[in-house]
């Protein structure tokens, strides 16, 4: 499995057989322009969108892939994907709305994104993630969990592999902090092009990659 960092949340998602999975994917210049990064120009056979705000819903996306905005459990193209429905708030919604967390058994892993989770995760939500490999989680705070509630999820869920996402960079004006925030004190595996995951290779014991975003 090949992992690719398009900027925010969004991320191609490449299987050892050739199938593309686009997560949440921004539509460039939103919300008055923080949003400032390019337009995802690569194929998708699969779209996930874990809710409906446009830094994380774009349809625009080449290849005519099948997009999946709902938790109900699904095959496409051999792979597996279920969904485990939270809030984008700490008040059950009334602030945010809703927001899915996707589940995709990709090359024998169970890959977890997180989408805009915005609180700790229940006894019952834990359980419906299950055990994770790769998980993908918001840390910027303010919009999303941030970097202390990130820590948190992390020791519950204890994944092999933690992808930091959607924190403020040069290309996102929101006012959510930077990844410094995130990985201070940790011992962090810089990554500049794409990630390549096996199961073999998966670590013992979990480990960071901080993604450089391509767009």
């Amino acid at each position: 499995m090949k992992v690719k960092f398009l900027g925010h949340a969004a991320f191609l998602i490449t299987s050892d057989t050739g199938v593309r999975i686009i997560t949440d994917p921004y539509k460039p210049g939103c919300f008055d322009g923080g949003i400032k990064y390019d337009q995802i120009t690569e194929e998708a056979d699969i779209v996930t969108i874990s809710h409906e705000h446009d830094d994380h819903n774009e349809t625009k996306i080449n290849g005519d892939p099948t997009f999946v905005k709902s938790a109900d459990a699904r095959v496409i193209k051999d792979i597996k994907i279920s969904g485990v429905n939270v809030y984008h708030d700490t008040s059950k919604g009334k602030e945010r709305g809703t927001n899915i967390i996707f589940n995709m058994i990709i090359d024998r892993m169970n890959i977890v994104h997180l989408g805009d989770l915005g609180h700790d995760l229940s006894h019952e939500e834990i359980e419906g993630i299950g055990n994770v490999d790769v998980l993908f989680i918001p840390v910027g705070g303010y919009f999303t969990i941030d970097a202390k509630v990130a820590e948190s999820v992390i020791k519950t869920l204890k994944p092999k592999i933690v992808i930091p996402m959607h924190f403020k960079t040069d290309k996102c004006g929101f006012p959510i902090a930077a990844i410094d925030d995130f990985v201070q004190g940790k011992e962090v595996e810089k990554i500049d092009r794409e990630l390549e995951v096996t199961k073999e290779s998966l670590p013992e014991k979990t480990t960071v990659y901080v993604l450089s975003p391509t767009k």
